[in-house]
């Protein structure tokens, strides 16, 4: 899965996305809606990490959608 995915499978991935980053707050999910660039500042200011950080995050998760996906 890439981050064009997450925008055209938003609605079936936000909870997931609330489960993972537990700290977003369920208007940050909303706000997001499958906006990546949205949703990696809401990871940045909800946890203090570098953009970097969020992004590689963001990533890493995206792609165990993918592999799950795939299984």
């Amino acid at each position: 899965m890439n981050r064009d995915t997450l925008k055209g499978q938003w609605m079936q991935l936000k909870g997931k996305v609330r489960t993972q980053w537990g700290k977003l707050t369920d208007d940050d999910v909303e706000q997001a809606q499958g906006n990546v660039e949205m949703l990696i500042g809401k990871i940045q200011e909800r946890y203090g990490h570098s953009r970097e950080e969020a992004e590689r995050e963001l990533d890493r998760w995206l792609e165990q959608q993918r592999m799950t996906q795939a299984s």
